[in-house]
């Protein structure tokens, strides 16, 4: 079972190019504050503007620096579905401990086309994998029946909801096998999706801070309500900060201002403004992270 606190890692570049240094500072920064477990080449690593290799090589390079000290779920998402096969056979290979698959984007399937596309990523591998379920990005939204189905299949075995749909969870558990692992894709609601019985959040506002994040999740699991409480308080300013603009613009620009790496994104995706850069400047400093 995945849990606590997942940080959804960004990818860094310098002069257009996967800045693998800052790549092995950034693993060992969110390993050493704590995280519970990492996600290269999801969406917040801009995996869309990947080349196949650049995918392949971030995916090793972070199983490599990670050295087991946690798990990894490498990001094999596709809105192909032999593109997905490819990515989720190489993770299984390369040792990553499971792959996060978004939903199709784009293409707009049907849900008989999104069971066939994750059942035919699950035929053809054996490593776990989780459903990744983003209607605000991909278009579509799996439905609750349709991960029912899914869920029956052996080595499909969690989802990332990002739907921000509190309800979701419980409508699901009361019909699912009961290890099936609940992870939330929404910062802002990563404490209310725990109370409503999920196991914990795949996170942007943890590339910055790991430590915070992860200590309201070791909280909660300890039982300590209230200190969970304070913490996400004080995370909802950095959660709303780092989502002004498009993700991953804003938490790239918090993690230059950690010199954790440079700021940079790949087009389509451009500079932030200034006026998001003062926000989220004076939001690190509120926090006392900078």
């Amino acid at each position: 079972m995945f849990k606590g606190s997942i940080p959804a890692v960004i990818t860094p570049f310098h002069q257009n190019e996967v800045d693998y240094d800052s790549l092995y500072k950034i693993l060992n920064f969110l390993i050493e504050k704590g995280s519970h477990g990492l996600v290269p080449c999801g969406t917040t690593g801009e995996s869309p503007t990947l080349s196949h290799d650049e995918h392949k090589k971030i995916i090793e390079e972070t199983i490599r620096i990670t050295d087991k000290r946690i798990p990894v779920i490498a990001g094999t998402g596709s809105n192909n579905t032999l593109e997905a096969i490819e990515y989720t056979d190489h993770a299984e290979r390369t040792g990553a401990d499971a792959a996060l698959v978004v939903t199709p984007y784009y293409n707009k399937p049907t849900q008989t086309g999104l069971f066939e596309h994750y059942k035919a990523i699950a035929e053809k591998t054996n490593i776990p994998i989780i459903i990744y379920n983003i209607p605000g990005r991909s278009i579509v939204d799996m439905s609750i029946e349709t991960m029912i189905e899914l869920s029956k299949i052996k080595n499909i075995i969690g989802v990332k909801d990002a739907t921000n749909d509190l309800f979701r969870p419980l409508l699901t558990k009361r019909k699912m096998q009961s290890n099936f692992c609940y992870l939330s894709g929404e910062d802002g609601t990563a404490l209310a999706y725990l109370a409503q019985g999920g196991h914990g959040c795949i996170s942007v506002t943890a590339n910055v801070a790991p430590e915070l994040c992860s200590e309201m999740h070791r909280a909660w699991h300890d039982n300590n309500i209230t200190k969970a409480q304070d913490i996400n308080l004080k995370l909802s300013l950095l959660h709303n900060a780092l989502f002004i603009e498009s993700s991953p613009g804003p938490v790239k620009y918090a993690a230059s201002l950690l010199n954790l790496c440079r700021e940079d994104t790949r087009l389509p995706l451009s500079e932030i403004t200034e006026n998001t850069k003062n926000t989220i400047k004076s939001t690190l400093k509120e926090l006392n992270l900078i």
